[in-house]
């Protein structure tokens, strides 16, 4: 009988350790943190606590419990990171080693003008294996010419530029969150900026990006400024944002990158605003030949490019010219890497004793090939790195290549660790805001980015004292460390620096009334809103929220009575407002009745909603997965204010 007491008090034992918290207010609580929430403002000590895949609450949580209790005393925690430029290979998705081991919680997908035409498609497929991160994409301008105009460089006919708005306007109904371009690749390279213009305008309603790869042309000595300036005059034509995408200053220009910004900041200054994305190196990657072989070797494709190679005398203007593009852009041969070789391309012509065009031609007749190409200068990329509006973004995604650039495995680490604690180049808080508040705000991402109630729990937590990269161009996978947990949708992801093989990723799909915008941190701002009426089948509506100029969160109420639910939704906590011109959007906790559950709520208001039906002005309610309401006629408003914005 002891033996069986005994036992009966190892199992009620065993039974309390593996479910320590059976009353569990929260999934998990990251306790004795400290809060860099991505808004850019100082760091704090808070506790987090995370519910239902959504954050629940920041703040003194020392009475609460929770299923997941980890201790993060002297860990930085911050949302987690966004990467807007993301190359990410289908294979590598479910698993996602090399992203989350640097903290990356989403990517968006079809940078470059490339990918998909029917992205709706795309994720469906990606999805259906699991995602270890979120998944979005953009619907690629390049992608679009190529399956209208195709390889060859001409001229399309009005008919093909209506097919191709059509084409893009689709995927934006399908949630694309914007229309990218690669405009130094063929054969977007071939269009004219009026044509590219005509084409991405379909776009403008949706008040969204146009991040572009700049197109830099011999007939301007392959200018970066040029290139640049080019991308904000079609943007800014076509009524959208502007992206300086893996923004860099190359070639002869080195040295100007203030004359850039100088240029972004005027366009600002004249109600174009302009935003940025770039990594932390001084080398990009692509295929061997995309930017060295001239355009008009490439016009047709690739079997009318190897028919030139075949004529003597095309192939000499061919290497020469490649050589023209190599010294103008790259620093000549020398600024050229091989990385499934490991050779640099100068040991390749040494060993076939020819010259750096005639062996890129050579190389190009067995196959493309991905080429490193050293292009930048510290100086600039300092500057670009802290310029206001240029968010971190790896030029890279998922992937199971272990022989590519050390970005794949770096970025994110090697900001924080190099740029931040090394160099103090970048605060810690600006450094997580252009990694999450800063990208999401881009792109249009509402309920990402931010560490506030009501936010997605996408959270990443490092150690300040050790996060640096590794990888090195020889040596391009070698992972990086002080990522030390890492949350997608509030499933731990990342525990202990380790990959846990969790599927917690979605994929990201954007609406009509997710603008890309600036940041409104620091002004005031506010928004407020009365409808309904007595009568029993009227929806009543009634809101104020306002936040101070650099507060971290807003303050007001906020409550809906549904009389054909029979919900009413009452505010307990706000989180954080942001706005812009004629629109703004909020999140927080609210509790339903009549069942007292708590639960995350955004809450979107539109006064430029492109599908809205009757007139322009929208508000959108979503409480999780349990209630969700689009008010476009609103025929019993009362009151509509939004405060400080443009």
């Amino acid at each position: 009988m002891r033996r069986s007491a005994a036992a009966a008090v190892l199992l009620l034992i065993a039974a309390i350790v593996a479910h320590p918290a059976k009353n569990a207010s929260y999934d998990t609580i990251l306790r004795h943190g400290t809060i860099l929430d991505g808004t850019g403002l100082k760091p704090y000590r808070a506790d987090l606590a995370i519910q239902n895949g959504y954050i629940a609450a920041v703040g003194d949580l020392s009475a609460q419990h929770a299923t997941l209790d980890l201790d993060v005393t002297g860990l930085y925690v911050a949302p987690g990171f966004l990467n807007i430029h993301s190359h990410a290979v289908p294979a590598a998705l479910p698993t996602a080693q090399n992203m989350l081991t640097q903290g990356v919680t989403t990517e968006i997908l079809n940078p470059d003008g490339g990918g998909s035409t029917d992205i709706a498609a795309q994720l469906s497929g990606l999805s259906s294996a699991g995602l270890a991160v979120n998944a979005g994409a953009y619907i690629g301008f390049n992608s679009v010419w190529a399956s209208i105009v195709g390889q060859a460089d001409r001229r399309p006919a009005a008919e093909e530029i209506s097919r191709m708005r059509a084409l893009i306007e689709h995927n934006l109904t399908q949630g694309a969150w914007g229309v990218s371009a690669g405009l130094d690749y063929k054969p977007g390279y071939f269009a004219h900026t009026d044509e590219v213009v005509q084409v991405v305008s379909v776009a403008a309603p949706w008040r969204t990006n146009f991040p572009n790869h700049e197109r830099l042309t011999p007939e301007t000595n392959f200018s970066s400024r040029t290139g640049i300036a080019e991308t904000i005059e079609i943007a800014s034509d076509a009524g959208l944002v502007p992206v300086i995408t893996h923004m860099k200053v190359q070639g002869h220009e080195q040295g100007s990158a203030g004359e850039v910004i100088g240029r972004m900041e005027q366009s600002g200054a004249a109600g174009h605003y302009v935003a940025a994305d770039a990594y932390p190196y001084l080398a990009g990657q692509t295929s061997l030949g995309a930017l060295t072989v001239p355009a008009w070797a490439q016009d047709g494709g690739r079997v009318a490019m190897l028919e030139r190679f075949k004529n003597p005398e095309q192939r000499a203007r061919i290497a020469k010219e490649i050589e023209q593009a190599l010294d103008m852009r790259f620093g000549g041969a020398e600024g050229v890497y091989l990385p499934q070789t490991q050779r640099q391309l100068v040991d390749i012509m040494r060993a076939r004793g020819a010259s750096a065009g005639e062996t890129i031609v050579q190389i190009l007749e067995q196959g493309n090939v991905p080429a490193i190409l050293r292009f930048g200068r510290e100086d600039d990329l300092v500057k670009i790195l802290q310029n206001p509006s240029t968010a971190i973004a790896c030029d890279c995604g998922a992937t199971l290549d272990t022989r590519s650039h050390p970005r794949a495995w770096g970025t994110f680490p090697r900001v924080l660790g190099h740029y931040v604690r090394e160099t103090h180049a970048l605060t810690w808080e600006d450094a997580i805001r252009k990694m999450t508040g800063l990208p999401a705000s881009t792109v249009g991402i509402v309920d990402r980015g931010f560490l506030v109630p009501g936010m997605r729990a996408d959270v990443t937590v490092f150690d300040p004292n050790t996060v640096i990269d590794h990888a090195t161009y020889e040596n391009p996978a070698l992972p990086s460390e002080g990522i030390r947990h890492v949350f997608v949708n509030g499933q731990l992801a990342l525990r202990d620096g380790k990959v846990t093989g969790v599927r917690g990723g979605t994929p990201l799909l954007r609406s009509a009334h997710m603008p890309s915008r600036p940041m409104s941190i620091h002004a005031r701002r506010g928004v407020s809103l009365a409808a309904g009426s007595d009568e029993a089948s009227t929806v009543r509506m009634a809101f104020q929220v306002s936040q101070a100029a650099g507060a971290d969160r807003a303050t007001g109420s906020f409550r809906v009575t549904d009389p054909k639910t029979k919900i009413t939704i009452q505010a307990t906590m706000i989180g954080l407002l942001q706005t812009a011109d004629g629109w703004a959007t909020f999140t927080g906790r609210a509790r339903l009745l009549p069942s007292g559950e708590e639960r995350a709520f955004t809450v979107l208001v539109d006064l430029a909603d492109p599908t809205a039906v009757g007139n322009n002005r929208s508000v959108v309610v979503d409480v999780e997965d349990r209630y969700h309401l689009t008010e476009w006629v609103m025929p019993h408003l009362r009151h509509l204010q939004i405060s400080g914005s443009k």
